[in-house]
């Protein structure tokens, strides 16, 4: 009997990239926000959603660097499959009276965080992401102090795609606005018929528990985005910074809810309306 959380299923279990839920999560951020189009960021939603009323074109780029563990911690002793960078985008939009953050593109470094996004809904795909790193000793990099400077980086398939600038201003209450509502993603799968049906389409909400954010600092910010043939980032171009974040955050994952799924048969037009 096959066994383990994920793909590759073996005997014993040991083979699949994943362990089962619980996930912990320690990191740290550099968050840029800023305001885009709101008609580039419309056709990003999904079906049913719509922008929201409050600031619109609102939209948060994140590099994050996380240590990652299941509920036994024992990739902390094996630090190859704990440790990852990540860079994503989030949007907002209203769906079934609520609001929500999205997010539409993320990008990681390692296999083990690409297949657990897809499980989770965040449409990963591999990455090169660097972000600068704070110091407490040595010459080596900013101190968590007002004037401390950060960069960051992602790059995809050989080309940079974003790049953004951070200088620390002072202390802040929050890291921001955009990422701060439960998740709206969405889980989709191509039928192996690959006739344009999915095996999977669903709505899905997910969100942590056991959270903790230290050492926020509010910064001010500058972000790029570059065309690339095979990336649609740049169509988010920025109009106009709104500021930038750095800070530190702990949360564990354990299930999402599904709130919509259309079966197999049904066209969009079809489906639930949320």
């Amino acid at each position: 009997m096959m066994s383990g959380f994920l793909f590759p299923r073996s005997p014993e279990g040991r083979a699949s990239l994943i362990p089962s839920p619980p996930w912990h999560y320690s990191g740290e951020m550099l968050t840029v926000e800023y305001r885009a189009d709101p008609e580039r960021i419309e056709p990003l939603l999904p079906y049913g959603a719509s922008l929201v009323d409050d600031d619109p074109g609102a939209v948060a780029l994140i590099w994050a660097d996380w240590q990652s563990a299941g509920d036994d911690l024992s990739e902390v002793l094996d630090p190859v499959r704990s440790q990852y960078k990540e860079a994503f985008v989030v949007i907002r939009c209203q769906w079934d009276d609520e609001t929500w953050s999205r997010c539409p593109y993320i990008w990681v470094d390692k296999d083990f965080a690409l297949v657990r996004g897809y499980h989770q809904g965040y449409p990963k795909k591999l990455g090169d992401i660097w972000m600068t790193r704070p110091i407490e000793v040595g010459r080596a990099g900013p101190r968590l102090e007002a004037g401390g400077r950060f960069g960051a980086t992602l790059s995809a398939a050989g080309r940079r795609i974003a790049e953004a600038r951070f200088t620390l201003t002072k202390p802040v209450d929050s890291p921001g606005f955009v990422n701060g509502h439960p998740m709206l993603h969405n889980r989709v799968w191509p039928a192996i018929e690959s006739d344009g049906t999915d095996s999977m389409d669903e709505l899905v909400t997910m969100s942590g528990y056991d959270g903790e954010v230290a050492d926020i600092w509010g910064a001010d910010a500058e972000v790029t985005l570059f065309e690339s043939p095979v990336e649609e980032l740049a169509a988010l171009e920025p109009v106009e910074v709104i500021g930038g974040y750095y800070h530190r955050v702990g949360i564990s994952w354990r299930a999402g809810t599904t709130l919509r799924r259309t079966v197999p048969s049904e066209s969009i037009d079809e489906g639930p309306e949320g």
